[in-house]
């Protein structure tokens, strides 16, 4: 199935047509390649090959994934466009260095996003992507740079104090204009990322930090927020969802991701209209039932890897997942935990999880 053809399945997923999607890894692989990851950092060509090696298996391989590649910039990408210095040790991704003042990071709303170090890595990344394989570009798609979701830029650049004055009274004024200042930054350099990929505001294909991905015809961002899972469903209501419902509004929808088990956080998205999937980072900590419950009643697609039992197989895994989703009426993209090492019980996998799961 060729990577178009597989962006119109996408769409009638999206529409509710068809079975749920299971993305199927090609091998076992880490997350995060940080083999000489300084050098691919400042080197676009070096981390633009990186990024194909780790894609090519998805090209021909049983899946419904869509192969994607990206600038693996780290969580650090707005950040450092506010001026916020960063470190890269050995064998680990960037991680930000001291936290701005609140004098800096009000400087912030001047930035020119175009123009920092960091954008002109991924718009040389973008470029070398459009110009170095023309004849596959509908093949390989390129996606968005890490950009994180308001809180957690507000984390990253204020530091922990952000939690104290989250609940200080006399503190109120400014953790709203420091979450202004976030968002705004999150949706100029956003805006500019689609449009040196040449994407639709309200659309986009999103990798997820992997190999492959998902097109999504309903939503145009994906939003990271793994810092309001250490604060109160009163301040996730007061300071996490406005600005998500604001981007919502400026891309058409939201693809959400979280670490960290926060039950009233994952509902609380689940009902926000602009929220058309979630992944979670630690699905093992939550009743996979419940989850799938409260996106069927929600009308959200749970896009995650899903615990696996103890010694269970991929035929088993499949079977019980596809049940569930069967029996709760969810919609799913599947990212699973226990896959075949061949191909041919890799095809068997994908269209096991077609047969359980097809409307």
């Amino acid at each position: 199935m060729t990577t178009q053809e597989k962006i119109e399945m996408h769409k009638a997923f999206w529409r509710g047509e068809g079975p749920s999607l299971i993305l199927v890894p090609t091998r076992e692989m880490p997350l995060y390649d940080i083999d000489s990851y300084r050098e691919r950092f400042y080197d676009p060509q070096k981390m633009w090959e990186s990024e194909m090696a780790r894609t090519e298996g998805v090209l021909d391989w049983p899946t419904d994934g869509i192969p994607t590649v990206r600038p693996n910039l780290g969580v650090t990408f707005i950040g450092a466009m506010a001026g916020q210095s960063f470190e890269i040790r050995p064998g680990h991704m960037p991680w930000p260095g001291k936290p701005l003042t609140p004098d800096e990071i009000r400087a912030a709303r001047n930035a020119d996003v175009t123009q920092t170090e960091v954008m002109k890595l991924a718009a040389q990344f973008y470029r070398i992507h459009a110009e170095r394989i023309p004849a596959r570009q509908d093949q390989v798609i390129a996606y968005q740079a890490d950009n994180q979701g308001i809180f957690d830029i507000a984390h990253l650049m204020y530091g922990d104090e952000i939690f104290l004055d989250a609940v200080t009274e006399e503190k109120q004024a400014w953790v709203g204009e420091l979450l202004e200042i976030s968002c705004d930054l999150m949706i100029r350099a956003s805006v500019h990322v689609k449009k040196l990929i040449g994407e639709k505001m309200n659309t986009m294909a999103h990798g997820h930090a992997t190999p492959q991905g998902v097109y999504f015809s309903n939503a145009g961002l994906r939003i990271s927020e793994d810092s309001p899972t250490m604060i109160s469903p009163e301040l996730i209501d007061r300071l996490v969802i406005p600005p998500i419902e604001r981007c919502g509004e400026q891309f058409g929808g939201i693809f959400m991701h979280f670490c960290g088990k926060h039950e009233y956080f994952f509902e609380r998205l689940c009902r926000c209209k602009c929220v058309k999937a979630i992944d979670l980072g630690d699905p093992w900590s939550y009743d996979t039932r419940r989850l799938l419950e409260t996106c069927a009643e929600t009308g959200t697609v749970l896009y995650s890897r899903v615990g696996a039992d103890e010694q269970e197989t991929w035929s088993d895994y499949v079977t019980r997942l596809g049940k569930l989703v069967q029996e709760t009426a969810a919609r799913c993209v599947l990212r699973p935990l226990v896959f075949p090492d061949s191909r041919a019980d890799c095809e068997k996998m994908q269209q096991l999880w077609h047969e359980l799961t097809a409307k």
